[in-house]
């Protein structure tokens, strides 16, 4: 699920998890480890002038909608209609929109996940388009005195993997920086796709980022950062505190020596070398559907791929929405990929890592071809 970048049990991790164990796993106070890990992500990320530990992406995301809160004094969060962003009630919000419940496209409704949500937390979100900036602008101007942030995923798997248009993300942007709001990018996923996270390829500066899977090494992590001004909320020498935060196991020193030696052999020449082999993987998936001569297509960006089942590539949540015989025929191809000791994400989503190489891509799409030609 994206958080082994360097598969299992990868050398340089264990040798650093084994030699912390015998110093300790967990502390009430901050350690060497974690400043030394801190210090790395803030000079590889641009954004981020500040950085604090938590234990998996849903805690850092709902960091960062609390603190967007606590900068603004505002409430109301705005995120893309379908975006998976984890299990806090404000950010799963329409992710499992349908088309029953989600309404017209230029005002989607606010679809609860779990059974259970308060109708109170949906009031708070304003669900937005996709790659639709002139729909995703008037939405947002119905709010423009009670949103506090902008959450954006540039590359969610929920959605469809396709990434956000620049233009879109320049406005989402732009709009939140003359209103007040905070710009927040979920990187936990997406952090992968280039050395300094999927935002290197766009003009605009986040106010805060989230992190988590890959960047803990194999162990669970997640990690909010940003502009030093926003963080301060967070700072437990300003009294009275806006924002207090603690966690038991957050920042704990196995997590950090882990994640620190993961990201330094995740380096600038490695994560190039790996988006190279994904694309020769997503150019042969696309050959395999040519060949097969199926309704199929291929998304994704980086070291990630999804298969759709659908002629043409979706542009947006509404146009990935998979119909009762599109989940079912992907449904088929999973199990044919399982006969052949590959297993995706159920979304027809698959990650690579960097011990792949041109051998198992070549499986991977023969074993596509295959399982094609038995729907």
């Amino acid at each position: 699920m994206g958080s082994q970048i360097h598969g299992h049990a990868p050398q340089m991790v264990m040798e650093a998890v084994i030699h912390q164990l015998g110093r300790g796993t967990a502390f009430a106070i901050g350690t060497e480890a974690e400043v030394q890990f801190a210090e790395y992500m803030c000079g590889r990320i641009a954004s981020v002038e500040r950085l604090r530990f938590v234990n998996s992406g849903t805690e850092a995301v709902m960091c960062a909608i609390k603190a967007a809160r606590a900068f603004t004094g505002r409430s109301k969060i705005a995120k893309a209609e379908g975006a998976y962003h984890g299990l806090y009630d404000y950010a799963e919000v329409s992710q499992t929109a349908s088309p029953s419940n989600w309404g017209p496209a230029d005002q989607p409704n606010s679809v609860p996940v779990a059974q259970g949500t308060p109708l109170s937390a949906l009031s708070e979100v304003v669900i937005i388009p996709f790659n639709d900036t002139p729909r995703a602008l008037e939405i947002l101007d119905r709010h423009v005195d009670s949103i506090a942030g902008i959450l954006i995923d540039l590359l969610p798997h929920r959605i469809g993997l396709m990434p956000a248009e620049p233009a879109f993300v320049d406005a989402l942007g732009a709009w939140a920086q003359k209103n007040g709001a905070l710009l927040v990018f979920d990187e936990v996923i997406t952090f992968r796709t280039t050395y300094q996270g999927a935002q290197r390829r766009y003009s605009v500066l986040p106010d805060l980022t989230t992190l988590g899977k890959m960047i803990g090494g194999g162990f669970p992590v997640g990690a909010i950062g940003g502009r030093a001004e926003v963080m301060k909320v967070f700072d437990p020498s300003d009294k009275p505190t806006r924002l207090p935060h603690s966690g038991t196991f957050s920042a704990n020193p196995v997590t950090m020596v882990a994640g620190l030696a993961a990201m330094q052999q995740f380096d600038a020449s490695a994560v190039d070398k790996l988006n190279t082999l994904s694309e020769r993987a997503r150019l042969q998936l696309r050959e395999a559907i040519k060949i097969a001569n199926v309704e199929a297509s291929i998304t994704g960006a980086g070291s990630m791929f999804r298969i759709h089942m659908k002629a043409e590539p979706p542009t947006n949540y509404r146009s990935a929405f998979a119909s009762g015989q599109e989940r079912e025929r992907l449904e088929r191809l999973l199990k044919n990929f399982e006969t052949k000791g590959i297993l995706l994400i159920g979304t027809g989503t698959g990650m690579l890592s960097t011990p792949m190489g041109a051998t198992e891509v070549d499986r991977l799409s023969s074993a596509m071809l295959e399982a094609l030609r038995q729907l």
